[in-house]
């Protein structure tokens, strides 16, 4: 029986092991496609509904257009950032330096009463961007966060064996 204690093993770094889990391949895909959506949105529909508002609803359209454009863009560089340490193409720690430049607190939408005159469509981008951006800033905490000093715990069980093999061999 090996007397190793668990302060000697290597430990699993959990931050390590999340941008290979499949979360974040799920939370990839879905920032990828609110992307796409988003571009094709405005780019389509989006300009339609916008020629059709009245003045000053059209100038919160921009406004919240090119916010929810930021955050998207700031999103997707950390999603993109985050897979290349996924694929090995960087490590966590220079991916730690490198989000240093996205801002995940970028372009926050405006008030509740200005964005409920907009179009539903648009409406609706919002307010999954700005869920994605929390679920982002969750997992960024997770994954940068400093590790935790861990005190050498020794496996509790070596005394006891210890005591045993000490009383068969007298």
């Amino acid at each position: 029986m090996s007397e190793r204690s668990q302060g000697e093993t290597p430990l699993v770094q959990f931050s390590e092991r999340l941008t290979n889990s499949a979360a974040f391949g799920t939370l990839f895909r879905e920032g990828m496609d609110l992307v796409e959506e988003t571009a094709a949105y405005l780019d389509g529909d989006g300009r339609t509904e916008a020629k059709a508002l009245e003045r000053s609803v059209s100038l919160t359209y921009a406004t919240e257009s090119m916010r929810l454009t930021t955050r998207l863009m700031q999103l997707a560089s950390w999603l993109l950032l985050h897979r290349a340490v996924k694929e090995g193409e960087m490590t966590l720690t220079q991916a730690n330096r490198e989000k240093t430049k996205v801002k995940l607190s970028a372009a926050d939408p405006g008030p509740d009463e200005m964005i409920e005159k907009l179009p539903e469509h648009l409406q609706g981008l919002i307010g999954r961007s700005m869920a994605l951006q929390g679920k982002v800033r969750r997992l960024d905490a997770t994954i940068h966060a400093a590790p935790a000093e861990r005190a050498p715990i020794g496996n509790p069980l070596v005394p006891q064996l210890n005591r045993l093999k000490a009383a068969f061999e007298q």
